[in-house]
């Protein structure tokens, strides 16, 4: 059973691969989701700072900061703007049925589970290609583009 008393990191990297893969296809011009979410400063706070026109966004999966960033990206998307989000599968949620699929233009259930690369509940660096180590979620790609 989860332990949801540990403190969940947020610090997750996007597989260079994918993210390669999507900005050939979309060609982003801005990422509103730093790599490092324990060095915020309003500067950088993708929540409060404007975006681009073409926008690839890998929230931090912690519910709060997750719903947030969703939210703020079918806005921007519905200022004439695409918004590509790589979100961990949960069709179950309200944030599925009531925001992501009446929103999203399309949505892409990548087979297999994402490896990514972070650190821990423990704070220990974990690189989920070494044998053994697990991601949780399965993934989603959800395109939001409000440019037509």
């Amino acid at each position: 059973m989860k332990n949801r008393n540990l403190k969940h990191s947020d610090n997750w990297e996007t597989p260079g691969w994918l993210y390669d893969e999507l900005d050939a296809e979309f060609g982003f011009d801005f990422d509103p989701c730093p790599i490092c979410f324990d060095e915020i400063t309003p500067e950088k706070d993708g929540l409060l700072i404007a975006w681009g026109k073409r926008n690839f966004v890998n929230p931090p999966y912690s519910r709060k900061l997750k719903d947030a960033f969703v939210k703020r990206a079918v806005d921007v998307a519905n200022d004439g703007n695409l918004c590509v989000c790589l979100l961990p599968v949960s069709t179950s949620t309200i944030l599925f049925h009531d925001v992501i699929q009446p929103n999203a233009k399309d949505i892409r259930f990548i087979r297999g589970r994402l490896i990514f690369k972070g650190v821990n509940t423990f704070g220990e660096a974990v690189d989920h290609t070494v044998k053994g180590a697990r991601p949780m979620h399965d993934s989603m790609i959800v395109i939001f583009d409000g440019r037509e």
